[in-house]
């Protein structure tokens, strides 16, 4: 497994699903899906989404 960092490559805004997606090694567009669709019926994700937009780091 890779360690958590927003890549420089594969981003959509600021790639914290292609993050997550490069860690548990899986596909991005799972993540996007789970994601739009969390934000859509729950609202918080977004949220969360920019709390990680933030505290992780970018790919070096």
């Amino acid at each position: 497994m890779h360690r958590l960092v927003r890549p420089l490559k594969g981003r959509m805004i600021a790639g914290v699903c292609q993050g997550i997606a490069d860690r548990f090694g899986c596909s991005v567009v799972p993540v996007r899906v789970l994601t739009v669709g969390a934000t859509v019926f729950f609202g918080i994700s977004i949220l969360i989404y920019l709390v990680l937009w933030i505290l992780v780091p970018d790919e070096r």
